[in-house]
C-alpha cells in the first residue's frame, strides 16, 4: 500500500482536474477522516508541502457569539498543515503531529482560507519539523494563526 502522501497526491491530480473533482476529494477526505470532515472544508490546492483549505462560515461550524467555532479554526488549520506535510514527504517517511498550537486574532466570520507552507521536508534522521497556518477571512485578515508540530521518521533499512 502506498504512503499517506503519495495517495493524496495521487488522489488530487487524478480528481482536482475534473468537474467537481476538487469537491469530491475533499468528500473522500472527510471518510478517510472522519473527524475532519465534520467540519465541511474543501480543498483548493494541494502541493507538496502547500496546502490551501476553504471552510464556509454555516450554522454547523458557528459557536454562541455568531462567529465560527474555536475548534473548527484548530480543525481547518490542522487540516491545511497535515495536508501540506504528507504530501512533500517522500515514500516511506513517517510523519505525527505531537503539538498543536493556535491563537486567535479576531472573530472569524464569512468565508475563511488555511494556508500552510512548509519547506525542508527531506528526512534522513528522526526529527521534528513545524508547520505554520495562517487561516484568513474574506477581507484577508487574519483571524488565526497556528503550528503544528510534527515527528518525522525516515523509512527504517531493510
Amino acid at each position: 500500500m502506498p504512503a499517506p502522501g503519495e495517495r493524496l497526491r495521487t488522489l488530487w491530480a487524478r480528481l482536482a482536474p475534473l468537474p467537481g473533482g476538487k469537491t469530491l476529494f475533499s468528500w473522500l477526505l472527510g471518510r478517510m477522516t472522519p473527524y475532519s470532515g465534520t467540519i465541511g472544508a474543501r480543498v483548493q490546492v494541494l502541493e507538496p508541502g502547500f496546502c490551501r483549505v476553504a471552510l464556509r462560515d454555516r450554522r454547523r461550524v458557528r459557536n454562541h457569539l455568531a462567529s465560527v467555532h474555536a475548534m473548527a479554526l484548530a480543525n481547518v488549520a490542522e487540516m491545511a498543515s497535515g495536508l501540506a506535510v504528507l504530501a512533500g514527504l517522500a515514500p516511506g517517511v513517517q510523519g505525527i503531529v505531537t503539538g498543536f498550537s493556535i491563537t486567535y486574532q479576531k472573530k472569524a466570520r464569512g468565508p475563511l482560507i488555511a494556508e500552510c507552507r512548509v519547506s525542508g521536508l527531506d528526512v534522513t534522521a528522526e526529527r521534528e519539523q513545524e508547520a505554520t497556518v495562517s487561516v484568513t477571512d474574506a477581507a484577508g485578515d487574519v483571524v488565526a494563526r497556528a503550528t503544528a508540530r510534527w515527528r518525522l521518521r525516515p523509512p527504517k533499512p531493510q
